[in-house]
């Protein structure tokens, strides 16, 4: 009798231990949600912003987006390495970090008194935001039972999805009351108690190894992705070819060739920094090709209209920040449904549709000029968003879905890194071409209002044209599952 009377209390001491340990894992992942919505947020929050900083600042709209290019960009060069990062050092040490460096951003973003400094304080903020996500989806995969996951991973496509679209209407409510620096003294706050709470109560989870490091591949990326990117936004940015921009570009094409070449030969023996041997599969080279273009498509329109609401409409900055916020609610209230639709019919029902709602109102929006109403321009943002929502589920399941457990985390950092690196183009190319068309109106004659508009047109009408790509591949895509069979 007394034996069964003890032996209760033995068996329920485990149980009792796995729960308050489950319960401290659920805290962490809230935390990291938590702090990869506001780090992600920030990536697009400076869109609205650009043309008071070209006010403030004496800059071109041209060089005012490299506040957002640039944040972009340092995350494109930075993913590839939170792999090695992870397994490295320890979830503490990784979390310390990126939230201390994107808190010190913050920081000088608050206080800049130039623009230089402004982009100084962009970089390290996403030097921070770079870690966040793939430390939170390290940690739900390692934590979180197979049964569970799905919930969980719709709540980071959520943070995906809904940070970057409400980014710009944040942006506009602060605008209409104080100046651009209180963007960043806003969100200086919050990451300073999320990094003290985060500080206090993470746990470390997972295994550190000695996992080698490839040094010459950082600077590769870098110089590739950076030179490309500044050739991009510079090489027509007067409205002809500028030989700077044309150097960069192909000092960035070359270096990027070395960093393939050079993951092609350490990949043979398992040390690439990114394993290429993912573009194998055809479903996920196929849906890698389809983010690039809709994320490019996504971010230039992000960037484009508010430029266009406030230079060419002449709508003020909170006005500009409720224009754009449906697009940001539609966005996170759709990633978990198109998950659910996603489980019960595949990727073609969404997909094709998506790309199809996408590229028409891109194709609408050529035709916007300064006397277009302010909700047709914010339902075409809204058009966007309800086609790329549809569309960013399937694909990156569909890409993941068609490769081997081996490539899995290669095959996550290849579309982190796109995902960034297309963003980036797709708003240096969208506001470079911007500038070209406005020149070109404004040397036949137009006035400063219209000439702007007219490049917002021409813009869009670049973007318009690349979404038919989207419309063709879409066709393309299949079920992961039926792509293995198949091959």
């Amino acid at each position: 009798m007394n034996e069964s009377v003890d032996a209760a209390p033995a068996q329920a001491a485990p149980a009792g231990a796995a729960a308050i340990q489950r319960k401290k894992e659920q805290r962490v992942i809230w935390l990291l949600l938590g702090a990869a919505f506001v780090t992600m947020l920030n990536e697009t929050v400076m869109g609205v912003a650009i043309p008071h900083l070209v006010t403030d600042l004496g800059v071109t709209l041209a060089t005012a987006q490299w506040t957002t290019t640039a944040f972009m960009l340092t995350m494109a060069v930075i993913i590839p390495t939170t792999g090695w990062l992870l397994q490295r050092f320890t979830t503490r040490q990784v979390f310390i970090f990126a939230m201390s460096a994107f808190t010190i951003g913050t920081l000088i973003g608050a206080i800049a008194p130039s623009f230089t400094v402004l982009l100084i304080a962009r970089v390290i903020q996403a030097s921070g935001t770079a870690l966040m996500m793939p430390m939170l989806m390290t940690i739900i995969m390692t934590v979180v039972p197979a049964q569970e996951r799905g919930r969980f991973m719709g709540r980071i496509s959520i943070v995906m999805a809904m940070a970057p679209a409400l980014g710009p209407a944040l942006s506009g409510f602060i605008l209409n009351v104080a100046s651009w620096h209180f963007l960043f003294w806003t969100i200086l706050p919050v990451a300073i108690i999320m990094f003290v709470v985060g500080v206090r109560s993470l746990q470390n989870i997972g295994q550190k190894t000695d996992s080698p490091l490839d040094i010459i591949s950082l600077p590769l990326s870098a110089l590739g992705f950076g030179g490309i990117l500044y050739g991009i936004t510079t090489v027509g940015g007067g409205g002809s070819l500028n030989l700077v921009g044309l150097i960069s570009l192909g000092a960035g094409a070359l270096s990027l060739a070395l960093f393939i070449w050079r993951q092609v030969t350490l990949q043979k023996s398992d040390r690439a920094l990114l394993d290429l041997r993912a573009f194998a599969s055809g479903p996920f080279a196929l849906a890698v090709s389809l983010v690039i273009v809709m994320m490019a498509a996504m971010f230039g329109a992000i960037i484009l209209l508010p430029i266009y609401l406030q230079n060419v409409l002449q709508v003020d900055s909170a006005t500009t920040g409720f224009l754009l916020l449906p697009a940001g609610l539609i966005m996170g209230l759709l990633a978990p449904v198109v998950g659910r639709l996603f489980d019960k019919y595949g990727p073609r029902p969404l997909v094709i549709p998506g790309s199809i709602v996408a590229s028409a109102t891109l194709w609408a929006l050529t035709r916007v000029d300064e006397h277009t109403s302010p909700i047709i321009a914010a339902l075409g943002l809204a058009g966007v968003a309800l086609g790329i929502s549809f569309m960013m589920t399937p694909l990156l399941t569909s890409a993941l879905g068609g490769l081997s457990p081996k490539l899995y985390s290669h095959g996550s950092a290849i579309i982190g890194t796109v995902q960034q690196l297309a963003g980036a183009i797709g708003t240096a190319l969208l506001v470079t071409m911007l500038a070209v068309g406005t020149n070109r109106a404004a040397a036949a004659g137009a006035n400063a209002i219209a000439a702007e508009g007219q490049g917002v047109s021409f813009a869009f009408l670049i973007g318009a044209v690349l979404s038919l790509v989207a419309v063709a591949g879409s066709f393309l895509v299949r079920n992961p599952a039926t792509a293995k069979a198949a091959a």
